[in-house]
């Protein structure tokens, strides 16, 4: 399977589609310093070593800028360029060549919209056609990525005017310049709740499902266009160690999709064909609405998904935080089935140091006590936990009889370095829980036997669940690693966490890792694309063998 893959991150989704023995075609990011993880994995490039003993000579990098500031010489400088500062086309200074030359297998660091600028001059047309040609390779596979989602997301800014929601339809433009036989689109499920512009409810996932049916329409040429199946999944479902709910939408061309349409079984074709409508209308100019697009639900609905070509999104199994990490707190603890998986399954080709980036963070006596504190709020009623959480937040400043005789049987972090301890009055407890108070809303500790939160791109919303003293902490960048599936050869690159005005524009190894798609997430994608290829190729190849056959 050829695949480009936009918005590439740190290389989550490209290690899950690496490892069914994809083969990328081109890969594009904005960010350097994930661009910097993502070479070092993907590309056997590190771009930090580099920066210090010089480039190679006469060999240039796979690790390609669009447009930078600074010379390739300085390559110190463009790591640690804002992304938000690059030039303009022509105004900086590129590193692609516009006969295509040495294009093939690079990451381009650079917005995807100065991209498909740079794509559709004239100048670069060389380039475009090798691109189209796979480098060589045959056709587009793939063209796949998951879109910067902090506008859509209920934790983010969630702005419809944000410049950032400009971005999915940048990535139709793209699937319309290479015309893949298959586009994968994934986001954040805040892009299904509706914005209000104007008074009406505007919902972006269906605007954007609009936009990809709509491609080739102004060349009237059907073949062209792409009939979007959508889909609400959770990652923890395909095997990852985390409630990390997502929307996919899977676009498939519609002269694929003909074909695959007389070839599947008929479980198959009934999810194709209910997007067949919605693509029609669309066709012929038709108003559509809401309803005309399903969402197939993996969460309301997995019997759907089961025994079809989607079952990969629902068979994954449970993971619990526990089998994700726990071997990490001790070498005398045996690594899961989990942790044998992600990295038997991942790893092919990875030579990073293994359980690098397992660095614990420190936090005053408060914060680890407030992280006790969320322990014990795990281990009890959720009236008494919501109580505590009151009194955290100053909403009130006692507890109710019935909520101070369960928390009194358990034992909190109250002088450093000694054990665990009761407290033996109910005023002594009010009165520390005083001394916690804290303005975060969604701070917890993570629960063994479950799989963990969400990933966010900040670590101070989760604690560990261990209850040891030297576990009062959030996780270390390996921990969380671990819990998206990065198997443990991964290494991430340039600086841990960012702070203040930087954190507008720089990426560093946490928010890579909270953005990325899940690897086992995208391994599990990948398998469904793939087994739709081989039935659509292997279709192809028989038609081809019978006109052979075929007497002169």
């Amino acid at each position: 399977m050829n695949y480009i893959e936009l918005f590439a991150g740190c290389g989550g989704l490209s290690l899950g589609l690496k490892s069914i023995g994809g083969k990328m075609l081109l890969a594009n990011e904005l960010s350097p310093m994930a661009s910097e993880t993502f070479s070092y994995n993907l590309l056997g490039e590190s771009l930090a070593t580099l920066a210090i003993n010089g480039l190679p000579p006469k060999q240039p990098l796979r690790t390609k800028w669009l447009s930078s500031q600074h010379e390739l010489a300085d390559l110190a400088a463009r790591l640690n360029e804002n992304p938000h500062e690059f030039p303009s086309l022509g105004q900086g200074i590129c590193d692609l060549r516009s006969d295509g030359r040495d294009m093939g297998g690079s990451l381009i660091v650079g917005s995807l919209v100065e991209l498909n600028k740079w794509l559709n001059d004239p100048a670069n047309k060389n380039a475009m056609e090798l691109l189209k040609d796979g480098f060589g390779n045959g056709n587009i596979d793939l063209v796949s990525g998951g879109p910067p989602c902090q506008s859509f997301s209920m934790a983010g800014m969630r702005q419809y005017s944000n410049a950032r929601n400009v971005l999915p339809w940048e990535f139709a433009k793209f699937v319309q310049l290479t015309q893949p036989k298959f586009a994968l689109l994934e986001n954040v499920t805040g892009i299904l709740r509706p914005f209000v512009v104007e008074g009406k409810k505007v919902y972006a996932w269906f605007e954007v499902a609009q936009a990809f049916a709509q491609i080739g329409m102004e060349q009237a040429d059907a073949s062209y266009g792409y009939v979007p199946i959508c889909l609400h999944v959770n990652a923890k479902f395909a095997g990852v160690a985390q409630n990390r709910p997502r929307f996919i939408m899977l676009s498939i061309r519609k002269d694929v999709y003909d074909r695959l349409g007389t070839l599947l079984p008929a479980r198959d074709r009934a999810i194709l064909h209910s997007s067949e409508a919605f693509f029609d209308k669309i066709r012929t100019k038709q108003p559509v609405e809401l309803q005309d697009l399903p969402l197939h639900d993996a969460d309301k609905n997995p019997g759907l998904f089961s025994e079809t070509f989607l079952e990969g999104l629902v068979n994954g199994g449970a993971t619990s935080v526990l089998d994700a990490i726990d071997d990490l707190r001790s070498e005398a603890i045996e690594p899961s089935g989990y942790v044998d998986v992600i990295n038997t399954q991942l790893s092919i080709g990875l030579e990073g140091k293994p359980k690098a980036n397992h660095v614990y963070r420190k936090h005053c006596i408060d914060v680890k006590r407030r992280f006790r504190i969320y322990q014990v709020l795990n281990k009890v009623g959720q009236e008494t936990a919501s109580a505590a959480l009151r009194i955290l937040k100053r909403k009130r400043a006692t507890l109710d009889d019935a909520a101070w005789t369960e928390l009194r049987a358990h034992a909190f972090y109250v002088k450093q370095g000694e054990p665990f301890a009761c407290f033996q009055t109910k005023a002594e407890l009010e009165d520390f829980l005083m001394d916690h108070e804290t303005g975060k809303h969604k701070q917890k500790a993570m629960v063994a036997g479950m799989p963990a939160p969400a990933a966010l791109s900040i670590p101070d919303d989760m604690c560990h669940y261990h209850e040891d003293q030297a576990c009062l902490r959030t996780l270390t960048v390996r921990e969380m690693a671990r819990i998206q599936s990065f198997p443990d050869r991964f290494t991430f690159c340039s600086k841990a966490t960012t702070g203040g005005k930087a954190r507008r524009y720089e990426v560093p190894q946490y928010t890579q890792v909270g953005n990325a798609v899940p690897p086992l997430l995208g391994r599990a994608l990948g398998l469904i694309v793939q087994d739709l290829l081989n039935i659509y190729q292997s279709a192809g190849d028989n038609v081809e063998t019978e006109l052979m056959a075929v007497p002169a």
